[in-house]
């Protein structure tokens, strides 16, 4: 059966997977600024992580701290693991943003979900780059690194970060595909921006890997 075009928001929490990616487009000045100077046409995205029988949760980074780390127990800014539904509503409903549900094609190993829960407890908690800075970071992360020739060791310095000291979503979402094996190694994190994950880019995962095409998801207009 082909999939469908739009689902609402309990139906894509039922129908989201581990390494599943939910991507968000708004229209206020902020959005289109990070939009603008990541040249992406979205301006966030976010992970999905469901393991065994624990909520839906969504692995992410994002300025604000109005929901509880649910890997942390407090709030704070930066990266984040939060509960799905909350998560979405918070971006849909508060923050006027547009959601779109993209589904992984490969089924996730248990040594996958390992690496993922490794990622988020060496990544959670990082702070948010200003955004003074996103556009010279990611604009960096374009810019060809010769030292790729030796390994990609300046790449795998980031993500085994020490040196990492802030992270923004597509940052995270490309070092946990990584970790499990689904993006090659290499590339410098701030190569990423959240359009990397949005089907017209020409992004390819290993292992015969794919996303699937947007799925709009509907949002309701207040929580609940």
């Amino acid at each position: 059966m082909p999939a469908p075009t739009s689902l609402r928001l309990d139906e894509a929490l039922e129908l989201s997977r581990t390494g599943d990616v939910w991507v968000f487009r708004g229209r206020s000045v902020a959005d289109r600024a990070i939009q603008l100077t990541t040249n992406s046409p979205v301006n966030h995205v976010g992970m999905a992580v469901v393991l065994e029988d624990m909520p839906p949760l969504m692995w992410h980074a994002e300025l604000g701290r109005s929901l509880p780390d649910v890997w942390s127990g407090g709030h704070q800014r930066g990266v984040q693991l939060h509960d799905m539904r909350q998560a979405v509503l918070v971006w849909g409903a508060r923050y006027g943003q547009r959601a779109w549900l993209r589904q992984l094609s490969r089924p996730v190993t248990r040594e996958m979900e390992d690496a993922v829960l490794r990622t988020i407890a060496r990544l959670d908690g990082t702070p948010f780059p200003s955004s003074a800075t996103l556009a010279g970071r990611w604009l960096r992360g374009r810019i060809p690194d010769l030292r790729r020739a030796s390994g990609g060791r300046a790449a795998h310095r980031a993500a085994g970060d020490p040196g990492l000291e802030t992270a923004y979503c597509a940052e995270v979402v490309a070092l946990t595909y990584e970790a499990m094996g689904l993006l090659p190694g290499g590339r410098r994190p701030n190569w990423y921006d959240p359009g990397s994950f949005w089907s017209g880019d020409d992004l390819e995962l290993t292992g015969g890997a794919e996303l699937g095409e947007e799925i709009a998801v509907e949002i309701p207009a207040a929580a609940g």
